[in-house]
């Protein structure tokens, strides 16, 4: 069973896809060397949680 993590964002759809595009992106440099750089593609991604997090702030204020 899963648990709950509170740093990591609520997720939509769109978000869930293009997360799963870039970590099988990710899996694929991989798959063809262990020395390639991966770091573009994980900046990426850190970038869709942040916005993640920002609108869930957002939401949050919204219903205080």
């Amino acid at each position: 069973m899963a648990s709950y993590d509170p740093n990591y964002p609520k997720l939509t759809a769109g978000e869930n896809a293009r997360i799963a595009l870039l970590v099988a992106r990710m899996a694929k440099r991989c798959i063809a060397s262990e020395s390639v750089d991966r770091s573009d593609l994980e900046r990426k991604v850190d970038r869709i949680l942040d916005g993640a997090r920002k609108r869930a702030e957002r939401e949050e204020k919204k219903r205080k």
